[in-house]
């Protein structure tokens, strides 16, 4: 693969949104590196999606320490593409990492505790070769660890230059109210909530997007296809190559239910007559909300992010069109 240049017209089409009451912007599409760029991924693949990514306009790449696997191989391939094709564009990315899950052995390699968020920040920062990241988070809530602690943390680490602003991902509303609060009474507001969302997964309709909003947080969703559920992908069975097919995704065969391809079936629809793939209206659909800054796609291929990409082409939804979505999701 040659050197690269990215395209002079990089920013002609996307846009970019303010990240809650920041002065940081987020492109409305942001890639995930959760699977297909770990050590077990072709790397050629990996580093071609990412400049690819960055030709459209995407400038968020989000990122983990357990992100592979192997966990940890992510990063470092994210590394090694930053070095060989984006060191002169480095101010031009907003690279993201999180620490809260399982990395290495023995009490300290897990959860909250302000040890092992800043050895993991350190890790990380050394895998990718960066000096800071742009964001990092709190991966998931720790129960077991004082929230001050763990909040105390993350201002420590913006304090020490090693990440521009914190956030949280998977964190319950009232835990979350609790978390901004700190931050902010430490002079480090919280920048970013990360969650889970998607039409078949709307657990933030209830409380959280009402408290990112009061508390001036921005919102990103990830898994906002539902690992793919939420495509054309599987619309008559299970392709050998799909995620569910993978022995490393998360998708599981069972996950693919009659139930939910049906529903699936009727949703594309909507989306064939609103002129856009069902991947496409999915992600518009999620980013209906004011507060979603961005929305994580996963890819396995540059085509994926091309089809993602032209969701920016129709964003907006009629009311019959929103009362027959939901129409279909709740039955």
């Amino acid at each position: 693969m040659g050197s690269y240049s990215p395209s002079i017209n990089r920013y002609d089409e996307m846009k970019y949104n303010h990240c809650g009451q920041s002065g940081l912007k987020l492109s409305t599409i942001s890639l995930g590196l959760w699977h297909n760029f770990g050590s077990v991924d072709d790397f050629d693949n990996a580093r071609a999606m990412i400049r690819h990514a960055f030709d459209l306009g995407i400038t968020h790449f989000d990122l983990a320490n357990n992100y592979g696997p192997n966990p940890g191989s992510a990063e470092e391939n994210f590394g090694k593409i930053l070095k060989r094709d984006f060191s002169s564009y480095r101010d031009e990315l907003v690279v993201s990492t999180k620490a809260g899950y399982l990395m290495w052995p023995g009490p300290y390699g897990d959860w909250g505790s302000r040890k092992y968020l800043i050895a993991s920040l350190d890790q990380s920062l050394c895998r990718m070769g960066l000096e800071y990241v742009d964001i990092f988070y709190h991966h998931r809530p720790d129960l077991e660890t004082p929230l001050e602690e763990t909040m105390s943390a993350l201002n420590q680490i913006v304090r020490s230059g090693k990440a521009l602003y914190v956030g949280i991902s998977n964190y319950p509303p009232e835990l979350t109210i609790k978390a901004s609060k700190i931050l902010r009474s430490l002079g480090t507001p919280c920048l970013i909530h990360q969650a889970k969302y998607s039409m078949f997964n709307r657990w933030i309709e209830e409380a959280l997007l009402k408290v990112v909003n009061n508390e001036g947080i921005g919102c990103i969703a990830f898994s906002p296809l539902a690992q793919g559920l939420l495509t054309d992908r599987y619309l008559h069975g299970i392709p050998s190559d799909s995620r569910a097919a993978k022995p490393t995704g998360f998708l599981k065969v069972e996950e693919v239910s009659e139930e939910k391809i049906s529903k699936v079936r009727r949703l594309n629809e909507i989306a064939q007559q609103r002129k856009q793939t069902m991947a496409q209206m999915a992600l518009a659909w999620v980013l209906r909300h004011p507060e979603m800054a961005s929305v994580l796609i996963g890819a396995s291929r540059i085509a994926q992010i091309d089809d993602a990409m032209k969701t920016l082409k129709n964003l907006s939804f009629s009311s019959e069109e929103l009362k027959s979505i939901d129409g279909i999701l709740n039955e």
